[in-house]
């Protein structure tokens, strides 16, 4: 199964650390996530460009509107990312407790929903053409 560890950062707590500290805790992260790639637990991963780059676009009633920064007001903001293979849920939770994220926020494991049962599910099958 694959699992998408959403991490979430209170960027004032991020922001309070020593820089020599950050830069720790980044290096172990990054030297943690290239071990889990190479035995196939990560997938990917993906640290956002700040918040303060972000875009949000709604469409009602046909009226696009786009504003800036994220769609909702929080003191977690989305930071990044990581896709990982896990046996089920307790296994994608015990990968999640390694990264020291949640200590500055919070990390969001979500399983990924089967996208060929969806398309399936509404004919959208890979090499259809769509109805005009």
């Amino acid at each position: 199964m694959q699992f998408l560890l959403l991490i979430y950062i209170d960027e004032g707590l991020l922001q309070a650390l020593p820089s020599d500290e950050y830069d720790r805790l980044m290096h172990d992260c990054l030297v943690h996530a290239d071990a889990l790639q190479a035995q196939g637990t990560l997938v990917i991963a993906q640290k956002l460009a700040p918040v303060a780059s972000a875009r949000t676009l709604r469409v009602r009633q046909d009226q696009a509107r786009i504003t800036d920064g994220p769609f909702a007001e929080t003191h977690e903001l989305l930071a990044g990312f990581n896709l990982i293979n896990a046996d089920d849920h307790e296994h994608a939770m015990q990968i999640a407790r390694q990264f020291p994220w949640s200590r500055f926020g919070s990390i969001e494991v979500r399983p990924l929903a089967d996208m060929d049962a969806e398309r399936e599910r509404v004919g959208a099958c890979l090499g259809a053409t769509a109805a005009t």
